[in-house]
């Protein structure tokens, strides 16, 4: 069983690790490869917002798919 709660926490801490944990390798690979880049892109501004939705996007997938 997943658990929307930790893929949440996982994604929010360092973003995409929520997306492996739910087994989505490829969607995890990119939210680490994509977030960083809006980070030092932005100044910082969009590096929050998608920290966000990643984490957003693994708790809800582990929501709606809670069987591995």
């Amino acid at each position: 069983m997943r658990d929307p709660a930790l893929a949440g926490i996982l994604s929010l801490l360092i973003p995409g690790v929520g997306q492996i944990y739910n087994g989505r390798i490829l969607a995890g690979i990119l939210w680490l490869i994509i977030t960083p880049g809006f980070w030092l892109g932005t100044g910082g501004f969009l590096g929050w917002i998608c920290h966000l939705v990643s984490a957003y996007t693994a708790y809800k997938y582990a929501r709606e798919h809670p069987v591995r």
